[in-house]
């Protein structure tokens, strides 16, 4: 790593501002969530009180006013002011403002901390792109999962990526699109877990991964990749005993080049882009969450896919959704005592391609970009909307994304966690197409009770106890949690955010937008009137939705659900 590059990085205004957006995310999340005391100080301006480090009274101000959709808080443009100059340490002003907040103080030590990583991690991600001058239109799918660097646009701790130095960073971030080559292990069967999908059948599968070139005895051993810095980091050492005995073999590196897409663990094959992706456990923090791969979402991944697989062929609502399957999961037990060290830190999920999924003339992009801009504040989808007009386009994308989505909620009774790094727009020069879905492991969630055909569910492994995340479950008894899981990641931090970019950049207010969306659904239920008593039950209409307050779950012990109430766009005539 050249130290010289990483200092200019530092230096640059790239740095000034995302130490800005951290803190206008910062302020806005813990506003939003009620987890920051103020007090007004002029018109849409808010005051927070702290204590210097010597005891002396400080003063932190900002602009702020609520939005329409969901009632969220935008932070204004003006840079956070202390005492009446910019605020330059958002550590600092955690510190000083540390009884204003809602917080127990180890939890947010280590919220300080990730937002210092966040801040140092994304300076370099945006030095190194206007190094690049790095152009997003007219990019292909992959290189955009390479090129859009904003991450999490409410999260405060969009890309802290605890567990990577800046080394590792530069190495394994996606935005720096360097090749990684995937670790090969042969993983003996007594203390290894493969799951399926349909009739795919293991052996022939991974042969045609990696050719011929390693054998080991089907009847004894699978094979399963590793992130090289897990296996660096984690693997080598908490698993030594398993490679001592030879319950897990080294073979080799991956044939072929991988790159990272944006959610980091998951890797895209540059050489054979029809190869699956591979989702590796990874035992890094991201987005304030463990990005290892918990035993049970792993054993759930293939059935998961059979079951949604199921349910949408043959209902014509859902010919054109291309579900991205999760086709084989294998996971490696941890070794005894080895505790949280070893908990999901050796396992590995197949994902279909997106490449093999696209018809003649189609080509895809994240649903992050919608929200992209270039260096010059251009947004991704400038030429697109001058094409075919802001409204027509907005109408079209709800058409092929947002009714899709609610009539699996409404038909079969399941929800998606359609946030924007799980689906892809497939277009035609720009035009929406139709949507790819991914990432259903553990990004569903039903009531059994009230599946349309709950015959078809199958039986899944459930939460255990000690894993970490309160809100990682798939069902439950509660049918508002169900409605609320796809309102909450779809609606709120996915068309929530392209609606905001919308109104900022085009004058199309966030009120015209989810006028546009109601409009949709509307249509939809009446061409579907037999559905009645199931909109009514999964009511994506109703005045309030329950949205999971992010930061403050940060701030507070992981002992229950966190969510506020917050108003619905969709119930909002």
């Amino acid at each position: 790593m050249e130290a010289r590059w990483v200092q200019a990085a530092l230096a640059s205004p790239e740095y000034v501002a995302v130490r800005r957006r951290v803190f206008r995310q910062l302020l806005e999340s813990l506003c939003y969530e009620g987890a920051l005391r103020t007090r007004p100080a002029g018109a849409d301006r808010c005051a927070v009180d702290g204590v210097d480090e010597r005891g002396r009274p400080v003063c932190y101000e900002f602009t702020a006013r609520r939005r329409f959709g969901f009632g969220r808080v935008a932070v204004g443009p003006d840079p956070v002011l202390r005492d009446g100059v910019e605020a330059e340490s958002v550590t600092a002003f955690l510190t000083e403002a540390r009884d204003a907040l809602v917080a127990d103080q180890e939890h947010l030590a280590r919220f300080t901390a990730e937002l210092a990583e966040t801040l140092v991690k994304d300076a370099l991600a945006q030095y190194a792109r206007t190094e690049r001058g790095d152009v997003l239109a007219g990019a292909d799918h992959d290189t955009l999962e390479s090129t859009v660097t904003d991450g999490h646009r409410y999260h405060p701790t969009y890309k802290s990526r605890v567990g990577f130095d800046l080394a590792d960073n530069l190495a394994f971030g996606p935005e720096f699109a360097r090749p990684v080559r995937p670790l090969w292990l042969a993983a003996h069967r007594s203390v290894t877990e493969v799951t399926v999908a349909g009739e795919l059948r293991e052996a022939e599968f991974l042969r045609g991964q990696v050719g011929p070139r390693w054998d080991p005895d089907p009847a004894e051993y699978t094979m399963l990749p590793v992130h090289p810095w897990q296996w660096r980091e984690r693997v080598g050492r908490v698993f030594a005993e398993r490679l001592r005995r030879g319950e897990l073999v080294v073979l080799g590196e991956d044939p072929d080049e991988f790159r990272a897409q944006q959610s980091v663990r998951t890797l895209a094959c540059a050489s054979a882009p029809h190869r699956p992706y591979l989702k590796l456990a990874l035992s890094i923090v991201n987005t304030s969450t463990s990005r290892v791969l918990a035993p049970h979402t792993v054993r759930n991944a293939a059935p998961v896919t059979e079951w949604l697989r199921g349910i949408t062929r043959g209902d014509p609502d859902l010919d054109e959704v291309i579900l991205l399957g999760e086709v084989m999961g294998s996971s490696v037990a941890a070794p005894a005592g080895s505790g949280a060290e070893g908990y999901g830190a050796l396992a590995c999920v197949w994902r279909e391609s997106l490449h093999a999924q696209l018809a003649p003339g189609e080509a895809a992009a994240p649903f992050t970009a919608l929200t992209a801009r270039e260096r010059d504040g251009t947004p991704f989808v400038e030429g697109w909307l001058r094409a075919y007009g802001v409204r027509e386009w907005v109408a079209r994308l709800v058409e092929v994304a947002v009714v899709p989505l609610v009539h699996v909620l409404c038909a079969h009774g399941v929800a998606l966690e359609a946030h924007a790094q799980n689906m892809a727009l497939v277009h035609r020069e720009g035009w929406p197409a139709r949507v790819a879905l991914k990432d259903f492991h553990d990004g569903v969630r039903f009531s059994r009770a009230h599946l349309a055909e709950p015959g078809r569910c199958p039986e899944l492994a459930g939460t255990p106890a000690h894993h970490g995340n309160r809100n990682s479950f798939l069902e439950t008894g509660d049918v508002d949690l169900v409605t609320d899981f796809l309102l909450d990641a779809f609606c709120f931090v996915n068309l929530g955010e392209l609606a905001i970019l919308l109104a900022e950049a085009y004058g199309f207010a966030e009120r015209e937008f989810w006028a546009v969306v109601r409009a949709a659904l509307r249509d939809y239920r009446e061409r579907r009137p037999e559905l009645a008593e199931r909109f009514a039950l999964f009511d994506v209409t109703k005045l309030t939705v329950a949205v999971e307050k992010l930061t403050t779950r940060r701030l507070l012990p992981d002992t229950e659900l966190r969510l506020h109430a917050v108003p619905n766009p969709l119930g909002q005539g």
